[in-house]
């Protein structure tokens, strides 16, 4: 009776995905799959999945962090598509990388030109001398 039922705590081999071994919580095999019938090159190494999936699980969370950073400045919970764009847009080298993408419904930066303000005249200025308007 030894050989059936259930087996005992020592006889599981527990299973590790490459993920876990890795460290990192984008799925290693998934992209190593995707390498492979991609035809990228004619052999994929092994290290070339975990180190695809590390940059990409980087570039991932430093975007949603500064998303986070840019709800949270307009006092919300959610990141929209708009936190993004600010996120991407205010960041130099995030905008540099992403510099070719359009995000759906992300917007624009808001930005005024200079010459388009309004000018700050000497009559703002000396406002608390003599009226100047129409005085011959």
């Amino acid at each position: 009776m030894s050989g059936r039922g259930k087996a005992s705590a020592k006889d599981k081999s527990v299973s590790m995905t490459k993920s876990v071994r890795a460290g990192l919580q984008f799925p290693v095999g998934r992209i190593h799959r995707f390498l492979r019938k991609g035809q990228y090159a004619a052999r994929i190494g092994s290290g070339s999945a975990v180190y695809l999936a590390a940059v990409l699980e980087y570039l991932s969370a430093e975007i949603l962090e500064l998303a986070g950073n840019a709800a949270r400045d307009n006092k919300k919970a959610r990141i929209v598509p708009r936190h993004i764009q600010l996120a991407i847009r205010n960041d130099e080298e995030l905008n540099r990388l992403l510099s070719g993408v359009t995000i759906a419904q992300g917007g624009v930066l808001p930005n005024i030109q200079a010459v388009l303000l309004p000018k700050k005249s000497a009559k703002k200025l000396a406002a608390g001398s003599a009226p100047t308007s129409q005085e011959f």
